[in-house]
């Protein structure tokens, strides 16, 4: 991922993609929000106001050239159901509970919000498409990638081997430890790939959503995936992480959009 800096933000771009598509991952820097949300935060949902979260995005936004009321977003519940973002979310109207966005739409910007979880950014360069997935160890385990490939290819078309993904800055497997409960979900799933994904360390457990996610895509036919590498709870000058920081912290910002 290339690292830009303009106007005090700081945000990660993946050179994966082609030309036809606007792609940025915020940093936490170069916002409004006071501690505990210092200070991009773009999420209402953690205690911050309201009206700093708005200022927020407006800068975000306007870093990249985007209309702030171009937004589609959605209320994230670590599922795999989709949003087909025909046109921007009427923002008088909640968000839908959804953790897949696509649009084929180049006057919406498709935005989700991060602090652990995996993003990942989907483009379809021959069928003009472009999505954001929410991929946490609940979403990763009920398969939320191979759900996106699946809506690519009944809505758009798409062929997988067509497809290009990045997958952002999130927690890595170093920083990951997880209980017995998880790992055996994840046994479950992925059979004798769950050797790549699980990994015992000092008699601790610690799961690698990178490589699962990318087994995902791979099994789904996906072969063009950039893995951006940066960990969010191992850089809080740069991100915000829900464990590191014991769910006292924001959201960063992913957006992406079709020129």
């Amino acid at each position: 991922m290339l690292l830009h800096e303009r106007n005090e933000l700081r945000y990660y771009q993946f050179d994966i993609f082609s030309k036809d598509v606007i792609n940025a991952v915020f940093t936490r820097q170069g916002g409004v929000s006071p501690e505990p949300w210092h200070s991009l935060n773009l999420s209402i949902s953690v205690g911050d106001e309201p009206e700093r979260v708005a200022a927020n995005r407006v800068r975000a936004f306007e870093a990249l050239g985007r209309d702030p009321a171009s937004i589609h977003d959605v209320w994230l519940v670590h599922g795999t159901d989709i949003i087909y973002a025909d046109n921007p979310r009427p923002l008088s109207e909640p968000p839908h509970k959804a953790d897949i966005l696509f649009t084929d739409n180049p006057n919406v910007s498709l935005f989700m919000r991060f602090a652990d979880c995996v993003p990942l950014l989907f483009h379809d360069p021959k069928k003009g498409v472009v999505g954001i997935a929410h991929a946490g160890w609940m979403g990763t385990v009920k398969g939320v990638a191979e759900a996106s490939i699946k809506g690519m290819q009944a809505r758009y078309g798409s062929d997988p081997a067509d497809v290009v993904v990045g997958i952002g800055p999130s927690i890595s497997v170093d920083q990951y430890e997880v209980g017995e409960e998880v790992a055996a979900r994840f046994r479950e799933k992925y059979g004798a790939d769950s050797d790549r994904i699980l990994q015992m360390r000092n008699g601790k457990i610690h799961l690698d959503l990178w490589t699962a996610n990318v087994i995902q895509l791979q099994n789904m036919g996906v072969e063009q995936i950039q893995v951006s590498g940066l960990c969010t709870a191992s850089h809080l000058d740069d991100w915000f992480s829900h464990r590191a920081e014991k769910g006292k912290t924001g959201r960063f910002g992913a957006l992406l959009a079709l020129t």
